[in-house]
């Protein structure tokens, strides 16, 4: 499971004057707020009321994600941040609200492989025809619905427009939430490859992004699991990328240009570039251990080669003095060795730049 923070939308539907979908809406945050904590979950409740969507007024289908309005960006970039969703919804004649269903219809990319899970309510069905309704909708969008929902029959429910104490839903509001985390860890890497600047990685299914702070555990973890060699070929564990805490990997995330190979939510290689003066440094390239010899590597050092900036003169590249696997794999690619190892048991490799483009 992935270790990242989870974004959950709580969106209350329902604006029509003295509703009860806030009251709800405050339920369902007073009772899953301790599990998300527990979750790692961050919790955003919306009102839709609030957002003062007029009815679908873009001009370009959302589709293209051409918006013209600002109402428009700024739901899109609300919905683009969020993992998941649970709707907080009335029924209104056998269906759910006009509000929800325009504020479906405003957007498309934004919405696909996210989970999205219902609290309803209403009379006679408790708003589970407006969840069917919606269920209709939502999967055209590539929203995947939950099988667990919460289903509220305001005859039974409420006092006085005051909702009674109720544990049964309390502990269905906090299965839905587990459910929903749990759907949305696995859906992420289907996310992220639907990300604009997510790139076909060189093996079948896989793809190529930039990492960011948010990655520093999954780094962490490649940067063990492949300096250990590194260790043991070089008779030293004086290597940075074996110690490094997971605060100083965020930091160094931070600064430099670090793409990544993944695949059903694995990492399985990365390299990091940045330019001091005319230099184009290259570094921690490194691939899961099995599996080397496929082509990995040496796909992330062309990908970081041709990322180099116009005012580069030549690349520069550091490995250990005795990884000879690694050194052959730089020649190949027409690197050559400082003559002179660095004190520290490392060996500085150079490519002029125009080499490169010939």
């Amino acid at each position: 499971m992935s270790t990242k923070t989870v974004r959950v939308l709580a969106l209350v539907c329902s604006t029509r004057p003295g509703a009860l979908g806030p009251l709800v809406g405050r339920w369902l945050i007073e009772t899953i707020t301790s599990r998300a904590a527990e979750l790692g979950v961050e919790l955003v409740p919306v009102t839709l009321g609030d957002l003062n969507l007029p009815f679908l007024d873009e001009e370009e289908h959302p589709s293209s994600g051409v918006y013209q309005h600002e109402h428009t960006r700024r739901w899109s970039a609300i919905v683009d941040a969020a993992d998941g969703f649970i709707v907080v919804t009335p029924e209104y004649n056998y269906g759910m609200p006009a509000t929800l269903k325009n504020a479906l219809d405003y957007l498309s990319r934004e919405w696909a492989w996210k989970p999205i899970g219902f609290v309803s309510y209403g009379n006679t069905s408790a708003g589970t025809r407006a969840v069917q309704h919606a269920k209709q909708v939502v999967t055209t969008l590539r929203l995947v619905p939950l099988g667990a929902t919460v289903a509220i029959r305001i005859g039974d429910a409420t006092d006085n427009g005051r909702l009674r104490p109720d544990a049964a839903r309390d502990t269905a509001g906090i299965g839905l939430l587990d459910e929903l985390v749990r759907v949305a860890h696995a859906l992420r890497p289907l996310r992220e490859r639907a990300q604009a600047g997510a790139l076909p990685g060189p093996l079948p299914g896989s793809y190529a992004r930039r990492l960011t702070p948010d990655d520093a555990p999954q780094v962490t973890v490649l940067q063990r699991c492949c300096w250990v060699d590194e260790a043991v070929v070089n008779d030293t564990m004086a290597i940075p990328a074996l110690h490094e805490s997971l605060e100083e990997v965020r930091e160094w995330l931070a600064t430099w240009h670090t793409t990544g190979i993944w695949l059903d939510g694995r990492l399985l290689g990365m390299v990091r570039t940045r330019r001091i003066d005319t230099d184009w440094h290259v570094g921690r390239l490194a691939v899961v251990p099995d599996l080397r010899g496929q082509g990995l590597g040496r796909w992330l050092l062309h990908t970081a080669e041709a990322a180099a900036e116009p005012a580069c003169r030549r690349i520069l590249l550091v490995t250990g003095t005795k990884s000879l696997r690694n050194i052959d794999l730089y020649h190949s690619e027409g690197y050559q060795s400082v003559p002179l190892a660095s004190p520290d048991g490392t060996t500085c490799l150079t490519k002029d730049i125009f080499l490169r483009s010939r």
